[in-house]
């Protein structure tokens, strides 16, 4: 199955949008010198006297040992950007950046071009505790050859491979068990990488790193089906994990696949997820079906968030399992938005907009910690970049005439020669005024008054776009967050209904130029309890979480009939134009106010609330 992705798709969806754009606006505003300062520093082409004080800072800082990260990742973003908009400031921004990476390499006169000294990886070689220098490595790799599959940038491809035979010779001085101790130090996605390097060269010293990487000590336990991953750093592993998949599509070596199929099992089937999709706590995966206890401050990283939504991608375009969309649904909303490029009303003296929160704390009366633009630059500062370029992404396949819609998101999509789709939502309200500026037509509209309060669910419509009939086989997702019977019609004709999700409905026949598809998704808010504790849970309103304003746990309390979804009532439901999703108690003292988590900035909070009946 072929994910449809670049220029195929064109999205057409604000909350999209504005995220992609305030993502270009902060990668252009990092400056070249900024970018590369650790590479020319370690190539010995500048001096680290008088730095100056406005460079960047955190993990970037030269006295990291993990300084030099974040440019692979602005790489691979750059070139994602131009892929899907054609953005040619961004890429040649980023082909200036690729000339000054060939100095460095060819100063360092070793094949080496990394912004930390070789002796990095000497030494853990000998046992000496270093902070990942191969993850390090690897995201600058995964750049370079980035820029080679998606610019055709054959210079990157040549630094690239110059790395490649350093880490052939530096590789091949130990034994294997040496080389096994080596590979317990994370080692990011060098596997991923070395299969990229196969794929694109076709040279043999690139099978012979994929079997030097090959970690035993974690794949042959997942292939027996023990659990290897229960407190286990989880960003460790998932990297790795993408670098089977990888290694699977260049080689087609089954064993490949069976790792990555154990390791979702292991890590998702068998473990579970919060109601907001993602895993972890302080950077670890929890015990399988035991969440209760890991409810704290420094949940969900958003590295695992990106990673894993890689990984159900990879799973789902050889599965067409659609709950691989339902897992990458759930992460974007909740995670990708919940934690980058907030946007929203300021709070208590605090801005009104927030770049990137590490964590998404999940402990009664938490905050998230926004990270400025120049001072942290940790992990997850490069896979912010890198999500927010690829929002069009993951929202429709295509399997020969088969077209499979994911994502119910605003957007165009070119599936073949003179055809093109454009989903979009109806709001049903009526109405386009989008604040106290009343400077459009108020004409009379008979939506306005149809829908007096928040419409039960969610329409959208896919209109065709075609030069003559075209056959093609429309595949449909139906959530699994839809409240009752699915509606699909064609120009205006009920062709099916359903109430079983977690499946795709399927539409053959032929096509013309404006024909449409009406989807009707039934939505309502539901509580997501603990799987260890049913009677603690968080709320849901379709696919996004919802969280209690709140600077103290608070426990609901409800009558013996009422459930958790009936102490909710809509709260201020219409806004000029825009139906709002938020709620109130109706019987709590103080009551609590819920907002969507991906629209929290600065407020404390609250997501999973014990329930008592009284």
């Amino acid at each position: 199955m072929e994910a449809l992705k670049g220029r195929q798709v064109i999205l057409r969806e604000n909350a999209f949008l504005r995220r992609e754009n305030s993502n270009r606006e902060y990668m252009m505003k990092l400056e070249n010198r900024y970018l590369l300062r650790n590479f020319l520093l370690e190539a010995g082409l500048i001096s680290g006297r008088g730095m100056d004080l406005n460079a960047m800072g955190g993990w970037e800082d030269p006295s990291c040992q993990l300084r030099g990260h974040f440019l692979g990742h602005w790489l691979s973003a750059a070139a994602t950007r131009w892929q899907e908009t054609g953005d040619e400031e961004i890429r040649a921004k980023a082909l200036a950046i690729i000339d000054q990476l060939e100095i460095c390499q060819r100063e360092n006169g070793d094949g080496w071009v990394g912004p930390i000294p070789e002796k990095y990886l000497v030494w853990i070689g000998k046992g000496k505790n270093i902070w990942a220098p191969q993850y390090t490595v690897h995201k600058l790799l995964m750049g370079l050859t980035d820029a080679y599959r998606i610019f055709g940038c054959e210079k990157a491809l040549r630094i690239a491979d110059g790395m490649g035979d350093w880490f052939l010779n530096w590789s091949g001085q130990y034994t294997r068990e040496e080389f096994d101790n080596i590979l317990d130090v994370e080692t990011g996605g060098m596997l991923e990488i070395w299969a990229d390097m196969l794929c694109f060269t076709g040279k043999e010293k690139y099978r012979e790193l994929l079997k030097r990487y090959y970690r035993a000590r974690l794949f042959d336990p997942l292939l027996e089906g023990k659990d290897v991953l229960t407190n286990m750093h989880a960003n460790t592993t998932i990297p790795e994990i993408l670098g089977c998949a990888r290694a699977y599509e260049v080689t087609g070596e089954e064993r490949w696949m069976d790792i990555v199929r154990a390791y979702w099992r292991c890590a998702v089937t068998e473990r579970g997820f919060f109601a907001t999709g993602g895993q972890t706590q302080g950077e670890i995966w929890t015990p399988k079906m035991k969440l209760k206890a890991r409810l704290g401050d420094k949940n969900q990283e958003h590295c695992t968030v990106y990673n894993m939504i890689r990984l159900a991608d990879f799973l789902f375009r050889h599965t067409g399992d659609p709950a691989y969309q339902q897992y990458i649904e759930y992460n974007v909303y909740n995670g990708v938005f919940a934690q980058t490029y907030w946007q929203g009303d300021a709070w208590h003296g605090q801005p009104g907009r927030g770049l990137l929160t590490y964590f998404l704390p999940m402990k009664a009366g938490s905050r998230k910690d926004w990270a400025g633009e120049m001072d942290s630059f940790f992990c997850c500062h490069g896979t912010m970049v890198q999500a927010n370029a690829a929002l069009n992404r993951c929202l429709f396949y295509r399997e020969g005439e088969k077209l499979y819609v994911t994502q119910y998101v605003n957007a165009d999509v070119t599936c073949g020669e003179g055809l093109r789709l454009e989903l979009r939502r109806d709001y049903l309200n009526g109405s386009l005024q989008q604040s106290s500026v009343n400077d459009a037509s108020q004409r009379p509209d008979d939506a306005a008054a149809a829908y007096e309060n928040t419409p039960g669910y969610r329409k959208y419509n896919l209109t065709v776009r075609a030069k003559g009939e075209t056959e093609l086989t429309l595949c449909l997702r139906i959530p699994e967050w839809i409240s009752g019977k699915a509606a699909i019609l064609v120009n205006g004709e009920v062709k099916a209904e359903t109430e079983k999700t977690g499946e795709f409905a399927v539409l053959s026949g032929q096509w013309k130029d404006g024909d449409t598809v009406t989807v009707i998704l039934p939505i309502a808010l539901k509580f997501i309890p603990l799987p260890d504790d049913p009677s603690t849970g968080a709320f849901r309103y379709g696919p996004e979480v919802l969280a209690g304003i709140t600077e103290q746990e608070r426990i609901l309390k409800l009558a013996d009939s009422e459930t958790p979804e009936e102490e909710l009532a809509p709260d201020t439901e219409r806004q000029w134009g825009e139906w709002r999703t938020f709620y109130r108690t109706e019987n709590q003292d103080p009551g609590i106010s819920f907002e969507k988590l991906n629209e929290i900035g600065y407020q404390p909070y609250q997501l999973y609330f014990r329930v008592r009946k009284v």
